[in-house]
């Protein structure tokens, strides 16, 4: 494709004729899905935090990522890359589900999500609790077949119930696997630490095949070595990124409905996503920010910056395909 054939995308507001803190609070500023028709990438709410088992809150987590991502710019020089040029980027607005009844709020979430990917675009969705995984992956596997998982979390959200309920923020992974949505040869959880309810829990979650990167791993051998362990076990296979932001220590992300000690700095979060760019990453999620609980944006902040690694990899991937195509 020459110079001349390049597609041009609608991107953010122009920062130099609009102040960032004015008009309304667009992912990015960019513009809304009805403005453009469609997209490549649609980035998404889902206000729904009635799975969680501590503090509520994360409904309003996706229009605080939003009020946060004002200051994001439009070159990404950590992946040189400008993601808004490459590929059309809109904020697709929310997905409004039941706050009542998680079973029919999970079944509006993959209806709404079996509609977006099949317009062709990929997902950027930010949470909501994470609950909402369960749905998001079973769009993405009608679509992808079983999927590659990574799991950014301080938890490793494998448990069978809560209470008797199968649908909670502990346990999407479990029914993702059972229902046989991913691909069990390249699950990972990055991040995890803290108690657990006992030694079973980690025997569980490895029956289910998911290989663990603590907190402490990360600190000890560095993101780079993480990376690159991580795209060695994905392969080239289509692969969904979900990110509960509370894979990051509460000093980096306060605003969140269980906080551990001892995560993540967002620092290394954003290199070691920054390292799976080679990685074919079709949808991701970033959910269970809490922001009646942050402070100075802390949680928001780093949550949309991480929604802006994932939507470069994403937009990268999409104009390489597009030039090959």
């Amino acid at each position: 494709m020459t110079t001349e054939q390049q597609p041009q995308f609608r991107g953010p507001v122009d920062s130099s004729r609009i102040p960032r803190y004015a008009g309304p609070a667009t992912f990015a500023r960019l513009p809304r899905l009805d403005e453009v028709g469609t997209a490549d990438v649609a980035v998404v709410g889902v206000p729904f935090d009635s799975g969680v088992s501590y503090r509520p809150g994360a409904r309003f987590g996706g229009n605080a990522i939003r009020e946060a991502s004002r200051l994001l710019r439009p070159y990404n020089p950590a992946q040189d890359a400008s993601p808004f040029a490459l590929a059309q980027v809109a904020d697709g607005g929310d997905i409004a589900v039941n706050p009542f009844n998680i079973n029919e709020a999970v079944e509006t979430i993959e209806a709404a999500a079996d509609d977006l990917l099949g317009t062709g675009a990929r997902m950027m969705t930010l949470g909501g609790d994470h609950t909402i995984a369960l749905p998001l992956l079973r769009s993405v596997a009608k679509k992808h077949g079983p999927v590659a998982l990574l799991h950014f979390d301080a938890h490793l959200d494998t448990w069978d119930t809560y209470f008797g309920a199968e649908y909670t923020h502990g346990t999407p992974f479990r029914r993702a696997v059972e229902e046989g949505i991913l691909d069990t040869e390249a699950l990972s959880h990055v991040g995890t630490r803290g108690p657990l309810y006992g030694k079973q829990d980690l025997t569980d979650d490895e029956k289910l095949g998911f290989g663990i990167v603590t907190s402490s791993d990360v600190y000890r051998r560095g993101a780079d070595e993480v990376a690159d362990q991580l795209r060695q076990r994905i392969g080239d296979r289509p692969l969904y990124i979900s990110i509960d932001i509370d894979c990051l220590d509460p000093a980096h992300a306060p605003g969140t409905g269980t906080p551990e000690a001892g995560g993540m700095t967002s620092r290394e979060l954003l290199e070691i996503l920054r390292g799976l760019s080679s990685c074919n990453l079709v949808s991701a999620d970033v959910v269970e920010v809490a922001p009646a609980y942050d402070h100075a944006e802390i949680t928001s902040v780093a949550a949309s910056h991480t929604a802006y690694e994932l939507t470069t990899i994403m937009s990268r991937q999409i104009a390489a395909a597009r030039q090959q195509g």
